[in-house]
């Protein structure tokens, strides 16, 4: 039978990569996206996943912050949708991590690499194919390194396409992928069986667990429910959008042919769809009876 939980909603997110009875899956996920010469052994959570705190705050960001064996400054977040300003919210989010280790007489030096993994359900870069998009300080001419002090890192779920059953998949990246996007439909033995490593068997166990655990399925749900109503409510402004677009060049039109200046678009946009359809019937009648007359 197959799991049922979809790691891709936050709150099975963390319980997998956020938990320190399964830091071992972080570690394996980290060593994958950042595929460093120096392999990462061992995670320090500052966050880690407390039921007490998520259920008095049912809005609570499950992001997961840690400290890796280097010192590395780390949070790991999965995203569900596109929020507007995202590359400007990493950003900040990533220097205000390295910002905040400075403390009183502390030199620059001392500073370790802050490092932020956004997993995404979404294409932000569709101009590339790449699922893992690797930002850094470099030169934009000569590729020169500046520093390796803030980075980050996204991955574009949608962009990849499993291949077929009898081919194998090797990359550790596209293995986590893989798993994200199919864990719900299939069962721990067939998660094993097609990325041939104990780690997802552990990962699967931990969905597993949310399934049959009646407290851990009710969270579950309610956060699913959340980002299906989030979901509806872009979905929403996103088609009013787009129908405010199609009265605003309409109205326009109306206004050069009855010969008057165009109203601004910033002006159109910030007015409702009822007052938009308002408009758009009062030119109409104007020109018909400029036309009559």
């Amino acid at each position: 039978m197959a799991i049922g939980i979809d790691p891709t909603v936050d709150f099975a997110f963390k319980r997998v990569l956020g938990s320190p009875e399964h830091a071992s899956l972080t570690v394996n996920f980290l060593n994958a996206v950042l595929a460093d010469e120096h392999v990462i052994r061992s995670v320090e959570f500052l966050n880690p996943f407390l039921d007490k705190d998520f259920e008095e705050d049912k809005l609570a960001i499950l992001d997961i912050r840690a400290r890796d064996d280097r010192g590395r400054w780390l949070n790991v977040e999965i995203q569900t949708t596109l929020p507007g300003k995202l590359p400007e919210r990493l950003t900040y989010y990533v220097a205000s991590q390295y910002v905040g280790q400075m403390r009183e007489g502390q030199r620059y030096g001392d500073l370790c690499d802050s490092i932020g993994i956004c997993v995404l359900e979404g294409i932000r870069f569709p101009q590339v194919p790449d699922i893992h998009l690797d930002f850094r300080f470099r030169s934009r001419d000569a590729g020169l390194k500046l520093s390796d002090s803030l980075q980050i890192h996204l991955l574009e779920l949608p962009k990849y396409a499993a291949p077929a059953d009898n081919v194998p998949i090797t990359d550790p990246v596209e293995k986590w992928v893989y798993f994200l996007q199919s864990a719900e439909h299939q069962t721990r033995e067939q998660l094993v069986a097609r990325l041939g490593e104990e780690t997802f068997s552990e990962a699967a166990g931990v969905l597993e667990m949310i399934a049959r655990t009646p407290r851990e399925r009710e969270l579950y749900e309610a956060r699913l429910k959340l980002q299906r109503d989030e979901q509806s409510r872009l979905d929403a402004a996103l088609a009013q959008g787009l129908e405010k677009g199609q009265y605003l060049g309409r109205i326009q039109l109306l206004e050069s042919l009855l010969g008057q200046d165009t109203s601004p678009t910033d002006a159109l946009k910030a007015r409702s769809v009822d007052e938009l359809q308002a408009l758009e019937a009062d030119l109409q009648r104007r020109l018909r009876e400029r036309d009559l007359g």
